[in-house]
């Protein structure tokens, strides 16, 4: 049995048996961590991802700074759900119960959502979304690009089927975990970056759907629509942008849901129960 194994199954022990009142502290941590990435990665992309030529470019731009939340997350210490799917690995091995494990989820998962809400409402009032140059629309009024992509955003991801959210928060979590699991593994700080770096730099390039970021992606272009209407006509007129698939139904059931159960399937079975499966006998 690997070190990394067993390093990984001790630590969701950890995370069974602490208290209440800290798992939710550390998840709140977590979805502001998440969020300052996300707000970072955007305003470095924002004008890349406007032009479907420069498209791609602006993810990889994006995910180059993105993967900072995890690496805060990881070595500053905090309780991320997606990371916490691995748990299903000592669930697996009668080392903590299902009551534990998901106790833990529900409270991390709530910490997470209200962090990441109230960083996406704190940076749309900070005006901080409309401090690039403003672009003229054929009505006459003035918005900014940033803005506006950040609603384009937050529309995209409220426009997937069903399906399609379930598949790609598979693929991002599956990244994930294996990024928390060789951390978990490393022996010093630089190795925690560099094992965290890629595979979140991954999944960020490649489009795959993370259920606590877009707890920030999707309510801050919520947020920025509701407060800077011109931001939404410049998504649509513009961009192109589905607009009209944002709302906050489609947040919680056409993404959270499906990307969650997604994640939950990546992380949990992809990563922990197939180790746990090829290390059954060594226990």
């Amino acid at each position: 049995m690997s070190d990394s194994y067993q390093l990984v199954s001790d630590s969701g022990v950890a995370k069974a048996g602490k208290p209440a009142v800290d798992l939710f502290l550390l998840g709140l941590l977590s979805g502001a961590f998440l969020a300052l990435a996300g707000a970072a990665s955007t305003m470095a992309a924002y004008n890349l991802l406007a032009h479907p030529e420069t498209f791609g470019l602006g993810r990889l731009v994006a995910a180059a700074i993105f993967p900072c939340g995890l690496i805060l997350v990881a070595i500053a210490g905090a309780e991320l759900f997606t990371g916490n799917t691995l748990m299903l690995l000592p669930l697996a091995q009668r080392r903590i119960t299902a009551f534990s494990m998901l106790r833990n989820w529900g409270i991390v998962y709530t910490a997470n959502l209200i962090g990441a809400l109230t960083l996406a409402l704190l940076l749309v009032l900070s005006g901080q979304l409309t401090l690039p140059p403003s672009i003229t629309l054929p009505s006459g009024e003035h918005g900014s690009l940033l803005g506006a992509i950040t609603v384009t955003t937050a529309a995209i991801k409220c426009n997937f089927a069903f399906h399609e959210a379930f598949i790609l928060g598979i693929f991002c979590n599956w990244l994930v975990c294996l990024a928390v699991w060789m951390s978990i593994s490393a022996k010093d700080l630089a190795g925690k970056v560099l094992v965290i770096f890629f595979p979140i730099c991954a999944f960020v390039t490649a489009g795959f759907e993370h259920s606590i970021a877009n707890m920030f992606f999707i309510p801050v272009g919520l947020f920025a629509a509701h407060f800077n209407p011109e931001f939404v006509e410049i998504a649509r007129d513009v961009i192109g942008a589905p607009v009209h698939a944002l709302s906050w139904y489609n947040f919680f059931v056409a993404n959270l849901l499906p990307v969650t159960l997604g994640n939950i399937v990546g992380g949990g079975l992809c990563v922990g129960l197939v180790y746990w499966y090829v290390n059954r006998e060594k226990q």
